[in-house]
């Protein structure tokens, strides 16, 4: 039918109107199937700014969490390593004192049993985790210990020796916030270590075992019992402080989410309650065109 000028202007201008709310329920119908306000950051105006930076922040709270994450696993490590020292220590502890009764046969069997656990010593300080020693300072890729010329020559109870260590000095710490970092690391070498294989070694490497010889070596492995303790208690610190920071950045995430989520998020019953308003207003649009186009002088006179 051919539209007639006098309608024209009236017609044109409520063709447009349903053009614009057609574009509009199409808006509503992404956020809708989306959850989201708009597919690029270019639709949040002046708030993509702020999405930006919480994106960042997020991202960067999340490196913290793993990065904690994989260090407190390696403490655990560590810790659980350092547990099976102190059994080692407190079995030699036991049969020195049975050994004080001046038995030869007690005598005999704490030396074999020193020399073994001096090499279960070995094992333990060369511990890896995730292919990293974790004893050896930054030097995680080479075994930290070497018994090979340590497990040999006479022993002593007075002067240390960290002959057995190939590691360095450097004490793993993770950064848990840009501006706290926790140390954790414990290197092989560490004065409590030291003495273990100190009286190992004293008592392995031992052709007999005098009375004096059995007092001295007790002494030191009390010492010794006192220092590992120590050494457990500094873990256990560690990895409490690793683990309040890394609940502090998964709350901070938690937070940041939240704020982004009501940043970028629609209401989708609220956006669907809408979306029904504009088809019902865009219905009645299409009938009014309808009608107006279809108005004649002819059909009013019958």
């Amino acid at each position: 039918m051919v539209m007639r000028i006098a309608t024209f202007a009236l017609s044109d201008q409520m063709v447009a109107g349903a053009l614009r709310t057609q574009a509009t329920m199409a808006n509503l119908q992404v956020q809708e199937s989306s959850g989201l306000k708009s597919e690029t950051l270019g639709g949040y105006g002046p708030d993509a700014r702020h999405i930006i930076n919480l994106q960042v922040s997020v991202t960067r709270a999340q490196s913290y969490v793993d990065a904690a994450t994989l260090a407190d696993s390696k403490v655990q490590v560590m810790y659980s390593a350092v547990g099976s020292m102190t059994n080692i220590i407190t079995q030699l502890r036991t049969q020195l004192s049975a050994a004080t009764t001046g038995s030869s046969t007690e005598t005999a069997s704490v030396i074999n049993s020193a020399k073994q656990m001096l090499l279960q010593m070995g094992s333990i300080l060369n511990t890896q985790y995730d292919g990293q020693y974790v004893f050896g300072g930054a030097r995680t890729s080479t075994e930290p210990v070497d018994l090979s010329a340590f497990s040999s020559g006479t022993g002593s109870t007075t002067t240390a020796d960290t002959s057995y260590y190939k590691g360095d000095g450097d004490i793993s710490s993770v950064r848990v916030s840009d501006d706290e970092a926790v140390a954790y690391g414990v290197t092989a070498d560490n004065p409590a270590f030291e003495q273990i294989m100190r009286v190992l070694k004293f008592v392995a490497n031992s052709s007999s075992l005098s009375s004096s010889d059995i007092t001295k070596a007790l002494d030191l492995a009390d010492n010794t019992l006192s220092a590992t303790t120590t050494v457990q208690t500094r873990l256990s610190s560690a990895a409490s402080e690793i683990e309040s920071a890394s609940a502090r950045q998964s709350d901070y995430m938690s937070f940041a989410q939240t704020l982004a989520s009501d940043l970028t998020g629609v209401d989708v019953a609220a956006v669907t309650a809408q979306l029904a308003t504009y088809q019902a207003q865009l219905s009645a649009s299409y009938s009014a065109i309808a009608k107006i186009q279809g108005l004649n002088l002819a059909s009013y006179l019958r």
